[in-house]
C-alpha cells in the first residue's frame, strides 16, 4: 500500500491511497465517523436561565460545541481510576456566567484550566436582551460518534476512485467540444494536443466522452487507487484524527486476529 498526502491543513486532509481495495478505505472512513473519540459536553447544570431559549435547547447547543481534545491526557470515564466519579483525568469542567444585552458565545465558557480553553470561540449559543442572564456549569467527557453525533469530530469523510483519462491523439481533431463540455475545465489544447491539466479534479462524469464525436476520449476508474478526504470540527487536528483512526483500526485487526486463533 502507498499513501501520499496531497493536502494537510489543521482541519482538512486529502490523501491518495494506492494498492488497496474499497473495503479498506471505507473501513477507515467508518472508524473516523463512529470510533474516533473526542470531548463533548455531557452534563449541564443550569443555575439561572432567563434567556429566550429553554434549558434543553441551550444544553443541546452546548453539546455540539467543538472542545479541544488531547487524547494523550484523557481517559474514558468508565475506564478511569476514579471509577466514573469524574476527575481531571476523565472530566473537563467549564463555567459560564453572562448577564445583559448581547450574544453568549462558546468562548464565554471558562475552563478550570486554561489549556482546555475553547478555540472555536465565536459559536453563538443564545442572544440575551435587557437584563436577561445565563449562569451554568458543564462537564465534558470523552465519547464516540456511534454513541451521539456530538462526539463525532470528523465531518464528511469520503473517497472516490482515482480517475483515468485516456486520450487517443490520432482520433482527436482538436475540435474543442470536449474542452467546452468538461464541467471541471481540466481539458486543454497545448502544442496541438489535447491534455488533462488536473486529473484529480475529474469526477468521471463522462461529459467529454459524450461530446467527442471521434471517440478519442475514454474515461474509467482505477479500482486500486483512491482519493480520500475529510475535515474535522477543530476539536482534533486532521493529522491527529488520521493517526488515531489508523491506530484504532490496527487494534481492531489485532483483536480480530487473536479471536481467530481461538477457533478450533
Amino acid at each position: 500500500m502507498k499513501i501520499e498526502v496531497k493536502e494537510l491543513k489543521p482541519k482538512k486532509a486529502v490523501l491518495k491511497i494506492e494498492d488497496t481495495k474499497p473495503y479498506f478505505v471505507n473501513t477507515l472512513r467508518r472508524i473516523m465517523l463512529s470510533e474516533l473519540p473526542k470531548l463533548a459536553v455531557d452534563d449541564v447544570v443550569i443555575y439561572d436561565n432567563t434567556s429566550p431559549l429553554f434549558d434543553e435547547i441551550i444544553s443541546h447547543r452546548l453539546g455540539m460545541i467543538p472542545i479541544p481534545t488531547d487524547l494523550s491526557l484523557l481517559k474514558f470515564k468508565n475506564e478511569c481510576v476514579c471509577s466514573g466519579k469524574g476527575c481531571p483525568n476523565c472530566t473537563v469542567r467549564y463555567t459560564l456566567s453572562k448577564e445583559g444585552k448581547g450574544v453568549v458565545y462558546s468562548g464565554d465558557l471558562q475552563p478550570e484550566e486554561k489549556s482546555w480553553a475553547i478555540k472555536e470561540d465565536k459559536i453563538p449559543i443564545v442572544e440575551l436582551y435587557g437584563e436577561q442572564r445565563l449562569i451554568l456549569e458543564v462537564e465534558a467527557v470523552l465519547g464516540r460518534g456511534k454513541d451521539h453525533a456530538k462526539w463525532q469530530c470528523v465531518q464528511a469523510p469520503a473517497y472516490k476512485y482515482y480517475p483515468v483519462v485516456e486520450i487517443n491523439q490520432k482520433n482527436c481533431n482538436l475540435c474543442k467540444q470536449c474542452v467546452d463540455a468538461c464541467p471541471k475545465k481540466i481539458l486543454e489544447i497545448k502544442n496541438n494536443k489535447l491534455v488533462v491539466t488536473d486529473i484529480e479534479k475529474c469526477t468521471t462524469c463522462k461529459s467529454c466522452m459524450e461530446a467527442c464525436e471521434n471517440n478519442a476520449i475514454t474515461i474509467s476508474n482505477d479500482e486500486n487507487k483512491f482519493l480520500f478526504h475529510f475535515e474535522t470540527d477543530g476539536s482534533i487536528s486532521a493529522k491527529d484524527a488520521l493517526k488515531e483512526s489508523a491506530k484504532i483500526l490496527a487494534d481492531k485487526y489485532s483483536e480480530f486476529n487473536e479471536l481467530l486463533k481461538k477457533i478450533k
